[in-house]
């Protein structure tokens, strides 16, 4: 995998429904349309919700609309053993720290005053060696492994992203590997993982919803202290549901299958919502599509 790429990467813990596609959809497009690779990730290292039957279908679906992808699809639960490096690539670089708290720990801290909501207070950071062995042997009675967590240096960090502009950012010493029962290794974190693969695969052209848009700092920073470039950030608009809220499978009929099955030209149905009526395939939207047309503003899907 060797110069500019884009990429999308789906969870594999469910058929697509329309936003996905549609997200989907404009990542091959400002690919394509850029001269750039378009590579599939499949993010299936949470062992409890993803399946190969459902990454599969997935795959059909995203073929079925028209997308093309280059290179192998690369799957995440098989990037162990370099997750693994890297972790200890950090450590050996002083970069991380175990954490022993528990999720109520962190919100009561979080909810005292003078508190960034939803911030790691820093509480395991600064610890002494006696201290840090009273609490792991704490956790260890209890059953649980410590986190591991990045040993941030920046109270914040700004990207830029191509509709957004410049976005700051603070960022918190943030989780890259999550406490586990004792004897097993917890799950890597969306935010330690994303960027290794990424910069493995020479993306520099992130898209995706913009509901993402503020976990863009830390991914950059923690990018940055791997050596790899900062991709180019396109967040973009989400559909949502006929109740204005993001739209999700409780609104009914919304994968392409269950689509299809009501006679819906989902191909079609994508092109009108980015605001090109006129194309019908997304063969034809790409002879079309001018990212500075594209509405800012989430599009909303009634059946």
């Amino acid at each position: 995998m060797t110069g500019p790429a884009g990429r999308y990467a789906p969870s594999p813990s469910g058929d697509l429904h329309l936003g996905n596609l549609r997200t989907a959809a404009l990542a091959w497009l400002f690919a394509r349309t850029t001269g750039r690779d378009f590579y599939l990730r499949v993010e299936d290292i949470d062992s409890g919700r993803s399946s190969l039957d459902s990454a599969h279908r997935q795959i059909e679906d995203l073929q079925s609309i028209g997308l093309d992808f280059d290179g192998e699809v690369v799957y995440q639960s098989q990037r162990f053993d370099r997750y693994h490096a890297v972790l200890d690539e950090l450590s050996a670089r002083g970069l991380t720290y175990e954490c022993y708290c528990t999720r109520r720990d962190i919100q009561q801290a979080a909810s005292a005053p003078h508190s960034a909501p939803g911030s790691y207070p820093g509480t395991c950071r600064s610890l002494s060696e006696s201290e840090r062995e009273q609490r792991r042997a704490e956790v260890a009675a209890q059953g649980r492994a410590p986190s591991l967590r990045l040993r941030v240096d920046a109270p914040v960090h700004r990207i830029l992203d191509y509709y957004a502009g410049e976005f700051e950012a603070p960022i918190d010493d943030f989780v890259l590997q999550r406490g586990g029962n004792i004897g097993q290794a917890g799950d890597f974190a969306y935010n330690f993982v994303v960027v290794i693969d990424d910069g493995d695969a020479g993306i520099d052209q992130v898209v995706r919803g913009d509901d993402l848009l503020s976990s863009a700092p830390r991914q950059a920073y923690l990018a940055q202290l791997l050596g790899y470039p900062v991709p180019e950030y396109v967040h973009v608009p989400l559909v949502l549901g006929p109740e204005g809220k993001r739209l999700a499978k409780r609104d009914g009929a919304v994968t392409l299958r269950e689509l299809q099955q009501q006679g819906v030209d989902v191909p079609a149905l994508i092109c009108q919502s980015l605001g090109y009526p006129e194309a019908h395939t997304l063969a034809q939207l790409r002879e079309v599509f001018d990212p500075a047309h594209l509405s800012r503003d989430p599009w909303t899907f009634r059946p």
